[in-house]
Parts: structure tokens; C-alpha cells; sequence
């Protein structure tokens, strides 16, 4: 099992990134909640790490915290989650606001999330209820990332990553309109967006 990465970071394209580590290229899916915090391409980074085997692909996904991570483990567990719909929740709710929904049992906001339906929303307030426990009450923030990209390029990366993360194109282009005019980068683009959806 690959634990962590470090390494550059060659190309970011939400949800994807590649990052390279001792002349290897590694290419992972990551959560909006990480992307938020990625450095300009270039830069040194790490993450931590999950693979995912399947009969057809090993998938690797990162992480910026240890705690994301644990997170995304756990819903692994719950009965009729996979990798998608877990990366798909990390990006569209962040840790805390996620244990806050388990614990008041609140199915209305987690169905918010692409993917999510009434079903699967009750199914995990319940797998999850015990499990999140062990979380206890440790915050966590994104702080925001600078993109290279210019704002049509930032729209276009923004358009990719929501669709790519669940939501239908016309409703990406509903979301990414309501967006105002001076959010320029793709990750601050995004979080508007996502942010926007929830509501």
C-alpha cells in the first residue's frame, strides 16, 4: 500500500493531478478540499494516499490531511459508496459540516451532494453515526489556491470538475453563472459553485 507522496507537482486538472516522485509520474484523483490547498504546478507538495484496486484499474487517490483520508476510508465501508461517490462527498461538504450532518441525523443537507440520493443519505447518517464519533471535534479549513490558468481557462477547468464530480452540464452552467464575475481561478471557482449547490 502506498501511504504518502512527496514530490513536484507537475499538472492539476480537477479532479486529477500528477505529481512526480523520483522520476515517476503519479497520477491521482483528489477531493475539491484538497485542490483548494494545492500549490502552484511546480512546487513541492505532499499527500497522503489510498490506492483503490479493481479487476480493471488501480486508482490512486490523495489527500492534503491525514484526516480526509481516515474520512474517506470510512465511507468506503458504508454499504453502496465507492471511490466516486466518497471523493464526490469530500468535495461538495468539508469533514466537519459532513460529522455535523451525522449527528443530527440532518439527510436533507447530504442529499444536496451529487450522487447523494434520500436512500444513501439515511444509509450513512446510520453506518456512520458510531464511526464519526472518532473523529472528535478537530477543525478543518481550506484556505484557497492560485491557478495559473486565465478565467476562461478557469472556467472551462471549473465546468470539467463538476461534471466530473456528478452534476449534470446544464446545471454546472447554472452554477458557474450565478458565480461573480471577480472569482478568476478554478479552485475559487469551484468552491463558489459547490458552495452555491448546497444551499
Amino acid at each position: 500500500m502506498i501511504s504518502f507522496l512527496r514530490g513536484k507537482l507537475v499538472a492539476k486538472q480537477p479532479p486529477q493531478l500528477v505529481m512526480e516522485v523520483g522520476g515517476v509520474g503519479y497520477e491521482l484523483d483528489a477531493p475539491m478540499s484538497t485542490f483548494y490547498n494545492l500549490p502552484a504546478v511546480g512546487s513541492e507538495l505532499s499527500l497522503f494516499t489510498h490506492l483503490v484496486v479493481r479487476e480493471d484499474a488501480h486508482i490512486l487517490f490523495g489527500f492534503g490531511s491525514e484526516r480526509e483520508r481516515r474520512m474517506f476510508r470510512e465511507l468506503l465501508k458504508v454499504s453502496g459508496v465507492g471511490p466516486k461517490l466518497a471523493l464526490g462527498l469530500l468535495s461538495g461538504i468539508s469533514v466537519d459540516s459532513f460529522l455535523v450532518c451525522i449527528e443530527a441525523g440532518d439527510a436533507d443537507t447530504l442529499v444536496k451532494v451529487p450522487g447523494v440520493g434520500r436512500k444513501t443519505a439515511e444509509r450513512l447518517i446510520v453506518e456512520m453515526r458510531d464511526r464519526a464519533k472518532a473523529f472528535g471535534e478537530l477543525s478543518f479549513a481550506a484556505t484557497g489556491a492560485t491557478s495559473a490558468a486565465g478565467p476562461n481557462g478557469a472556467q472551462a477547468e471549473a465546468f470539467t470538475a463538476l461534471v466530473a464530480l456528478g452534476y449534470k452540464p446544464a446545471e454546472v452552467t447554472k452554477l458557474l453563472s450565478n458565480v461573480d464575475a471577480a472569482v478568476t481561478t478554478t479552485e475559487e471557482l469551484i468552491r463558489h459553485a459547490l458552495k452555491a449547490a448546497t444551499k
